[in-house]
């Protein structure tokens, strides 16, 4: 025989009457009251909730990621210095090994911008009389280089028209403007800027005006519907496709004319690190001729570095990837 109990709406549910998935299963409760977590007035409050806790750092994995990207440039500094400490000992010391050169750049870099006269004057002022040079010859080959590679990449005549231009004249030695220059100008500094404008220019000519030939011609139909003026064109569909281009001819070029200078200086004299490379073989201090070779491969390391991060700054991500 089955009772059955009737109550009314006003009477409590029975003790008996909890949900059965609650008392079946603690797992459910476990998980429930990790979702919503009870305040200490036993009622659910999200600001009470608790962020999830961040997984721990692997340790082992940096440590191998850091060891990766240090221990090979380390190892082939080690073998250049090993090699040149090896050549240093077969030549009888003719050229000085590693040790001596460090001491002898200690002292040197102990002060970099003493004066004693014209031809006798510290490194320091030798490598910013070099960057001046850079500087001057290189600003004068954008401002002639980027706007010819505009217009030469985007009328086909004037390319068909420069084209020979630029493969005739772009392979001729650097050193070989420099006589020009001196005949021109009558003087070693323009002589030397000179030559690296002659020698810089054609990287930035170059590539802007592949740049400007690669931009798809859906843009410049949709200019030509527009019916946007040439400055138009230029400015708002030219520059922004071309920028990665043309920061690239700009990174070859400056490290052209970081190469040049050393050569026009050893030529013209004066002041400036080819200068006093040259001078310190004069006086065979082979030592400083060492030092020089580190200080120029920096410098040159230092400048392309530079533009690399602006170039990467200026660069679509399609065009880094």
């Amino acid at each position: 025989m089955v009772s059955a109990v009737f109550h009314s709406p006003r009477d409590p549910a029975p003790a008996a009457a909890a949900p059965a998935a609650t008392a079946a299963s603690p797992a459910i409760a476990n998980i429930a009251a990790s979702a919503y977590p009870v305040s200490s007035k036993g009622q659910n409050d999200s600001q009470f909730a608790v962020a999830p806790s961040k997984p721990p750092r692997d340790w082992a994995a940096l440590s191998r990621s850091f060891w990766l990207a240090v221990l090979p440039p380390l190892c082939g500094l080690g073998l250049l210095i090993g090699v040149w400490a090896i050549v240093s000992a077969t030549t009888g010391q003719s050229i000085p090994g590693p040790v001596e050169t460090w001491a002898q750049a200690v002292e040197i870099f102990s002060n970099p911008f003493y004066r004693n006269g014209p031809n006798d004057q510290g490194v320091g002022w030798n490598v910013l009389m070099s960057l001046e040079r850079v500087a001057v010859g290189f600003g004068l080959a954008a401002v002639v280089g980027i706007p010819a590679g505009f217009v030469i990449g985007r009328f086909a005549f004037l390319s068909r028209m420069f084209n020979p231009l630029i493969s005739l004249l772009r392979p001729v030695s650097p050193l070989a403007w420099l006589p020009i220059g001196l005949l021109v100008f009558k003087g070693a500094n323009p002589a030397a800027i000179w030559t690296i404008f002659i020698c810089s220019i054609w990287p930035m000519v170059i590539n802007t005006a592949v740049g400007v030939q690669r931009v798809p011609q859906d843009y410049m139909n949709v200019a030509r519907v527009l019916n946007l003026s040439e400055w138009k064109i230029a400015t708002t569909i030219l520059f922004p496709a071309v920028l990665p281009y043309m920061l690239t001819g700009v990174r070859l070029a400056v490290g052209t004319a970081w190469l040049v200078i050393v050569a026009a200086e050893m030529l013209t004299g004066g002041v400036g690190i080819g200068f006093w490379v040259w001078d310190e073989w004069n006086n065979l201090n082979v030592k400083n001729i060492l030092i020089a070779i580190f200080v120029i491969g920096i410098v040159g390391l230092l400048l392309e570095w530079a533009l690399v991060k602006l170039a990467t700054a200026f660069t679509f991500e399609e065009v880094k990837s």
